[in-house]
């Protein structure tokens, strides 16, 4: 099994089909949306391969460390991730091939007008050792 994120942007990726700003939904369209997500992430758990979803808000800060003291924080003038990262969703599947297929199906969302978003979403390996072998 292969740990997969899945991100949802606001901005960066294509455009998707259906390209009005969740900010101008309905709440009738933001509740069928968001009962989407749901109802995927349930399908999945019963498949075993949902590990974890967050929806982000739109706050964020960026923070160092910058030796002694207190660290500097900024809100800019760099893209920063509360522009860019809707949510996410992590599985845990056999293959890249299953992780693209259930990215589709996530794509498939509804969106403004209760039709689907067809939104890209950006589908990342996490990051993994290799064995070291020693002879």
């Amino acid at each position: 099994m292969v740990k997969y994120l899945l991100l949802k942007h606001y901005r960066g990726a294509p455009a998707p089909v259906n390209d009005v700003p969740m900010d101008q939904w309905t709440p009738e369209e933001v509740s069928a949306h968001v009962q989407y997500m749901q109802d995927f992430a349930t399908k999945i758990q019963d498949t075993g391969e949902f590990v974890d979803e967050q929806a982000l808000s739109m706050g964020g800060t960026f923070v160092r460390y910058d030796g002694e003291g207190k660290p500097p924080v900024t809100d800019g003038p760099f893209a920063e991730t509360k522009d860019l990262i809707a949510g996410w969703m992590v599985i845990d599947v056999e293959s890249y091939e299953r992780a693209l297929e259930l990215a589709g199906e996530l794509s498939a969302a509804p969106g403004a007008g209760g039709k689907p978003i067809h939104e890209w979403l950006e589908v990342r390996p996490f990051f993994t050792e290799t064995a070291c072998i020693t002879e």
